[in-house]
């Protein structure tokens, strides 16, 4: 198959749309950015890279950091995290309090917002923040075999002065005893990880070792155990959308997650990482033309997990 004659079809056929769906205006730093962009890159197992448009263009990932940090958080505390966070789909927005409430503070799974405060603040634990945030970064460029991937300190201080919910969500969850460090200084690290800027190929690259069984095949580096690689993507498949998770499986069936930046991480398992960017944003908060092109790439190759 020629996946780059694939890609070039996939940006062809999107080209018209480009600027479709709303950014995340809700953090300044995010407004700022031209929704009349899209990049897509593909690595695969096997070692090669096939990229379109802005693949690499640098983005703010946002949620997609929430991948990173919980295979940070597996590897410092095992399956002992799940005292703490749920492995169930939300079916609420991604920054709801209702549902927290209902559950005496224990997040529904570790992709909507209450669960990755939770898992930064298992990451935290016996650290200063600003250890939390080195750490957090030098494994992203481990796997993503890149010293050159950065956080975006203006886009941290953006989400810090406007992230009220956040602090509402980790408050509460101190309340229940499910954050154990001060909410200033868990959110510290939260805005910072989300502030992580990356490149669809940098991205893509980042994200080969959940689909090669745990081990990045470029490097040879063993991240997680092939065990571990599938708990993640299957969480992925679930929960990897907020409240358009179902939709997303239904629609392209990869495990996949996405951010308000506009980016997507999917995984082709055993295939094959995605990253593909588009600003402007669906009503669930899920880029609008990455979606598309995920579902586009999925139905020309075959490489849903359900079959083709």
């Amino acid at each position: 198959m020629d996946l780059q004659a694939v890609l070039d079809s996939i940006y062809a056929e999107l080209s018209p749309r480009l600027g479709e769906g709303k950014v995340a205006d809700y953090i300044p730093q995010l407004a700022k950015i031209d929704p009349h962009q899209f990049g897509m890159a593909i690595a695969t197992t096997d070692g090669k890279l096939y990229s379109v448009g802005s693949a690499d263009t640098g983005f703010s990932i946002q949620s997609i950091s929430k991948v990173f940090m919980l295979t940070l958080a597996l590897g410092k505390v095992g399956e002992g995290l799940w005292k703490r966070v749920g492995r169930e789909p939300s079916g609420t927005s991604f920054n709801s309090i209702v549902q927290l409430e209902r559950e005496e503070g224990i997040p529904r799974n570790p992709f909507i917002n209450a669960g990755a405060i939770a898992v930064t603040d298992v990451v935290l634990s016996g650290h200063a923040p600003r250890e939390a945030i080195g750490e957090f970064l030098r494994f992203v460029r481990y796997v993503a075999d890149d010293e050159s991937v950065v956080i975006d300190d203006k886009v941290a201080r953006s989400e810090t002065e406007t992230g009220f919910r956040n602090f509402a969500l980790a408050n509460f969850m101190r309340a229940y005893g499910n954050i154990q460090h001060p909410v200033e200084h868990t959110l510290g690290v939260y805005f910072h990880q989300c502030a992580l800027s990356m490149s669809c190929i940098q991205l893509a690259r980042a994200g080969l070792y959940l689909a090669a069984q745990g081990t990045n095949p470029l490097t040879g580096h063993s991240v997680v155990s092939p065990k571990r690689a599938r708990r993640i993507n299957a969480l992925m498949l679930m929960c990897g959308h907020y409240d358009g998770s179902g939709d997303f499986a239904y629609r392209v069936g990869l495990p996949g997650k996405s951010g308000v930046g506009g980016g997507i991480l999917a995984v082709a398992p055993g295939i094959a990482s995605i990253g593909v960017w588009s600003p402007g944003l669906n009503k669930v908060g899920n880029s609008q033309l990455g979606s598309v092109a995920l579902e586009l790439l999925a139905a020309r190759t075959g490489w849903s997990v359900f079959g083709d």
